[in-house]
């Protein structure tokens, strides 16, 4: 069975799903990487760590799959955000 996914969602997550691991993502990603980031700083970082790391887990073909699926993704996702930036910023 192939799974269709639109833009903004996740496999095996709804759109509110999404906003949630995001700001759960962005959260975790900030406190590891020793920031300090608003609410809404947090969301996006999660959500767009969510895209980064959706892209990884594809050409790693690591299989993931619902919310803790899609946490640990999106988590390590806005984690190598945080980390690129960070190195951008001091280059």
């Amino acid at each position: 069975m192939e799974h269709q996914m639109g833009i903004m969602s996740m496999p095996g997550v709804g759109f509110f799903g999404l906003l949630l691991i995001g700001v759960i993502a962005g959260y975790v990603a900030e406190r590891a990487m020793n920031r300090d980031h608003g609410l809404l700083t947090n969301m996006l970082v999660g959500i767009a760590g969510s895209f980064v790391g959706g892209a990884l887990a594809g050409v790693l073909n690591i299989n993931y799959y619902g919310f803790a699926g899609n946490l640990i993704v999106a988590i390590a996702g806005a984690i190598l955000i945080l980390w690129i930036f960070g190195r951008a910023k001091r280059g």
